[in-house]
This record gives structure tokens, sequence and C-alpha cells, in this order.
């Protein structure tokens, strides 16, 4: 069975999408609608940068999105068409494109609203995360509730074995880190981000974006989305909501979603969108996990199934 996984944030880079307008109309159709509903000028800033303006997490979420769901799209038309889907984060909303349960306009709404405010309760709130490598995840939970003593501090993305970033307070996250490595972590690394992703420095985000959420036009999904929340696959339309609502302050169990695709018929893997991130963890996960990239157009063009 062919499993679609999309990118989220830390996976543009200046130039996206550009190969893809030049050749299909689709491609431009998509940008330009994205431009008129966003007002962001997202095709200028994925095409010509600069970095700095792209990587703002308002900018760079509906950038990864568009440039997926376009890709996506283009794979269809190929006859290419998955019968799982999950997505890191952000990629969760590209994910539920691809599964129908959400129009590609009512998707890009809710992911812009998203990066706008996920970035302003990073302003307001200053937060921080970081990668931990080398420690198991019962001892980074033991590492964050000993933290947690100095401030807000948990597990954000359970990304591959060994491989956990924690996010919180500035506070919490540097005792943490300091923690992890008296604990006996390989490498502890401070991340460069905009806040406090997936831990309660988000709460004020997810409120107002449970809003949005609850207005919007949720089908059941056509295939399994597993879900980031619960690494479970679902596809009733009120339960898929409810587990974005919880998705900005829950981590993300990325390693044992990818197992669960695997156990569920996954045969191969196509990381649809900007960069290889995705494929890099998998082949942590499960060495013998078959994963192609499709993020520019000579991957498109040379793939076969």
């Amino acid at each position: 069975m062919l499993a679609f996984i999309f990118p989220g944030q830390a996976s543009q880079f200046v130039g996206m999408g550009n190969d893809l307008y030049e050749k299909f109309n689709l491609a431009k159709e998509y940008y330009q609608k994205a431009d008129e509903i966003t007002g962001l000028a997202l095709k200028n800033i994925s095409f010509n940068g600069p970095l700095e303006e792209l990587k703002q997490t308002k900018i760079t979420q509906p950038a990864i999105f568009v440039h997926s769901v376009i890709l996506a799209k283009l794979l269809s038309e190929k006859g290419i068409s998955p019968q799982m889907v999950a997505g890191h984060s952000l990629g969760e909303y590209s994910a539920l494109v691809a599964a129908e349960v959400l129009s590609f306009e009512d998707a890009l709404k809710i992911v812009a609203l998203r990066g706008k405010l996920m970035q302003e309760a990073g302003e307001k709130q200053k937060g921080t995360m970081a990668a931990v490598i080398g420690l198991a995840s019962d001892k980074i939970q033991a590492v964050c509730d000993e933290a947690s003593e100095v401030g807000i501090v948990q597990a954000a993305n359970f990304n591959s074995p060994g491989q956990i970033v924690i996010s919180g307070s500035v506070e919490g996250v540097h005792k943490a880190m300091e923690l992890a490595k008296t604990t006996g972590a390989k490498i502890v690394k401070e991340l460069v981000v905009s806040g406090a992703f997936h831990s309660p420095l988000m709460k004020p985000a997810e409120e107002e974006l449970s809003e949005e959420l609850k207005k919007a036009n949720f089908q059941n999904a056509k295939i399994p989305i597993f879900a980031n929340v619960t690494a479970k696959a679902v596809t009733d339309a009120n339960e898929i909501r409810e587990l974005l609502i919880k998705q900005l302050t829950s981590p993300v169990l990325w390693e044992n979603l990818s197992q669960e695709m695997i156990s569920s018929g996954a045969t191969k893997f196509l990381e649809v969108g900007p960069g290889n991130v995705l494929k890099g963890l998998l082949k942590r996960i499960d060495r013998s996990a078959v994963c192609e990239t499709v993020g520019q157009i000579e991957e498109y063009e040379n793939l076969e199934l």
C-alpha cells in the first residue's frame, strides 16, 4: 500500500515551487488562489525569498502547505494516489486535503490563521525548543518532570528512536537540557524557533484556532489519516476536527504513527513537499521502509511506482 507523508515547518527553502509554477497551469492556479486568500505574497516569497521572511512562521506554514498540496494534486493527475496519509504537525493539513477532508481553500485559510496565531503566541510568551539525541522517551519524560519545577517543558515531537524534541518556557527547556546532558544524552541542541510549539504555551493559539476549526466544513476522510496526537488511523470528520484542536499543545507522536502505518500495510512512502526530513526519520524508525521524496519537478517526472 502506498502512503503519502507531508512535511512540516523547517522543510522550507527559497525557490520551492518555482519549477512547478513554470511548467504546470495547476500550480499557477493554486499560487494565484493562495495569494488572494492569504494576502501574503506567498508565491513571491517562496520563489525569491528572502529566507528570513520565508522562515517566519506565518509565512512558512502556508508556503509549505501550498507546495505540498500542488504536488499531491499533480501526483493524482498522474494516477498516483495514496491508500493512507499523514503529515508532521503543519503537514497534517496537507494530508487532510489529500484525504478530501477539507478543500484546498478552507484548509489554506485555517493554515494561514494557524501560522499567524502560533507566531503571535511565540512573541507574547517567549519559549524555545531543543532536540535531544540518544535518550529514551521514559528518561526524557523524567527529565521534563524534574525541569517543570522551574518552568513549563514537555516532549513535543517523538520523531524517531532516540530523537525527541522538547518544548516550553526558556527556563524550563534550559533546565531540561542540563538534566538531559547529565542523564546521558549524546547531543542536546537548542533549536532556532519562533515559539514553544506543541507545548502549553500555544494554548492562546489553540483557543482561537479551535473557533475557526469548528466553523470549517469537514468531510469524512476518503482514506485513513494517521493523527499526530494519537498515532492512530482516523476517518471521522468530527474526530479529526477534535484532534486538530488538541494538536497545537500536544506532542507529535511521529515514531509511533510511522510504525502504525507500516503495521497497517504501508509498503512504500512518498514524502510529498519540500525537503527530505521525513524520509530521514523513517529510515531511523524502520530501516526496511521504502521512501522516496517528491519535492521538485525532476523527482515528480522520474517517479515510477
